[in-house]
């Protein structure tokens, strides 16, 4: 049973404890994990855990944050938990929302606790490996640990910014949408869209370039990803800018990716029109 100390808004005691000797992915993600929620714990390592331990215990023991025992629990589609997955469960949620944190087990830690399980190939897995001291190494095996633990810490606190700020994005986004007209959407700077305009009529996304002017990106597909909806002018891509401002008639654009999914330009304007000219040479209605 944890004691209940100095929780934080997370719920995390200032104590856990481990395995020791050598480390995967999976305790050291665990650990980073807690030192996130609560950046002043205290995580021991050893082969048996104290007795009546009154911290979080993990990838030891057989209890709640555990998988080595007979009965470990396993996710709905059959695959196990280990120790990562298991407190991901627990706070998750509370770090990113419940979407978020669903879509972060399925795309990242679900596939490190197949890995800690079965041995299945995993790159981060694999790379978090490569902390572990080799067998002649004279280096302590707990700083190696550590190494690792704030390795995986940096990777999660970026990854938990990266998800946050695509959240903030998307209620720029959707206010941008209540005004977006002729299935063009225009934002006054730069954020993370695609998500949020996927399955609406939108084809194109104009918004300001960090390198100065105006940039505008075509809409994927929602069928096919690797697929845009409406790409620009064949005869626009890859083209040097004076050839693409020949071939287009428009004389301030700059650059238009090979894959035609992006068109870049001096003026705002000048930006639209080459949407709405996309538009009319495909059919579509202006």
């Amino acid at each position: 049973m944890i004691k209940e100390g100095r929780l934080g808004k997370y719920m995390v005691p200032d104590k856990a404890f481990t395995h020791g000797g050598k480390f995967h992915s999976d305790d050291v993600f665990s650990a980073a994990l807690l030192m996130y929620m609560n950046p002043d714990i205290v995580i021991e390592r050893g082969f048996e855990v104290p007795e009546d331990y009154d911290g979080l215990v993990f990838d030891i023991g057989g209890g709640s944050f555990d998988h080595h025992q007979k009965d470990a629990r396993k996710r709905e589609n059959g695959n196990p938990y280990a120790a990562f997955g298991l407190l991901w469960e627990r706070y998750g949620a509370q770090i990113l929302g419940e979407d978020d944190a669903r879509y972060l087990d399925e795309h990242m830690i679900e596939p490190m606790d197949l890995s800690d399980n079965t041995g299945c190939e995993n790159a981060m897995a694999e790379l978090i490996s490569t902390f572990n001291p080799s067998w002649d190494s004279p280096r302590n095996k707990e700083d190696a640990f550590f190494e690792a633990v704030f390795f995986a810490k940096t990777i999660l606190k970026k990854k938990f910014d990266q998800i946050l700020g695509s959240q903030r994005a998307e209620v720029v986004v959707k206010k941008a949408l209540e005004k977006a007209k002729r299935r063009v959407l225009i934002l006054s700077e730069f954020a993370p869209w695609k998500k949020t305009v996927k399955g609406t009529d939108v084809l194109f996304v104009v918004f300001p370039s960090y390198r100065g002017g105006f940039c505008a990106q075509a809409v994927p597909d929602p069928e096919h990803e690797n697929e845009l909806i409406l790409p620009f002018p064949e005869s626009w891509r890859g083209a040097g800018k004076e050839t693409l401002r020949e071939v287009s008639g428009i004389h301030t654009l700059d650059f238009c990716h090979n894959s035609g999914f992006l068109l870049a330009g001096r003026r705002f304007d000048d930006i639209m029109q080459a949407c709405y000219k996309t538009m009319e040479l495909a059919g579509y209605e202006v």
